[in-house]
């Protein structure tokens, strides 16, 4: 069997090791669902009536809601990741001779399927509470590939935090500032609605053209320089989260 083969294989192990852990405790995936619909909730039902964005308030926040809905999945990863690494687990898969690269792989894909799957639970709850978007059939594929996208970007960044946290306490902590940063976008107003130094920050602050390009695609008017500047983002999280996990995981394992 090649290296690749037996990488792809071992890949396939951890996937279903983590698999099965997260339908254990159904408790994670419920947690990453709750809350964005809890938020979604109150800020379409209770504050959206206040804001004049231009369009139905549920038009306007469910695509900040989606990206938030990965942001505050990762808390979760990042845990697991560390345990992993603090209580002996990966020594033991190194005595087993299993890739190396598996075991990293593992956690970023099962992440990024759980990420995907609970914005598709938003998706659906938006859709109960009036959402209408006026995406073509591109426009939700777009959609589809970006919030694909984004998750995987995310997971690696979380699953390098998660590795060079040195506790899981302090792992949970590392994913506080993407839980964050959502908030300090345009998922809720636009930013030009924001005052001096506020505005500036959410302008150039990762997730608000990831957040904009997103509701363009459900909306019909995707800009392209928020499209590249979205999916620059994601290739240097993807990049700096890889070199970062690999360069821990080579240190600590």
């Amino acid at each position: 069997m090649s290296a690749v083969s037996t990488a792809l294989a071992d890949s396939a192990i951890m996937l279903r090791r983590n698999l099965k852990h997260t339908t254990r405790n159904p408790v994670t995936v419920f947690n990453a669902i709750l809350f964005p619909i809890v938020m979604m909730l109150i800020f379409v039902g209770v504050f959206g009536g206040g804001f004049d964005v231009g369009v139905d308030y549920i038009d306007y926040a469910t695509p900040g809601l989606l990206v938030m809905t990965i942001s505050y999945g990762m808390g979760a990863t990042a845990t697991a990741v560390n345990d992993d690494m603090t209580k002996g687990i990966i020594n033991r898969f190194k005595t087993m001779d299993v890739s190396r690269g598996a075991m990293l792989t593992g956690h970023v894909v099962i992440t990024t399927v759980r990420c995907v799957v609970a914005c598709a639970v938003i998706i659906g709850v938006a859709f109960a509470m009036g959402f209408d978007p006026s995406a073509s059939a591109a426009g939700w594929l777009g959609a589809f590939g970006l919030i694909t996208l984004v998750s995987f970007a995310a997971s690696w960044l979380i699953v390098a935090m998660g590795l060079s946290a040195k506790t899981a306490a302090g792992a949970g902590m590392a994913a506080v500032p993407l839980i964050m940063l959502p908030f300090l976008s345009s998922a809720f107003v636009p930013a030009d609605t924001m005052g001096t130094g506020v505005r500036q920050f959410v302008e150039y602050q990762p997730f608000t053209p990831i957040i904009e390009t997103l509701r363009g695609l459900l909306m019909g008017g995707a800009s392209t320089g928020d499209a590249v500047t979205a999916v620059v983002w994601c290739a240097g999280f993807t990049v700096l989260g890889y070199v970062w996990a690999v360069s821990t995981f080579k240190k600590r394992a």
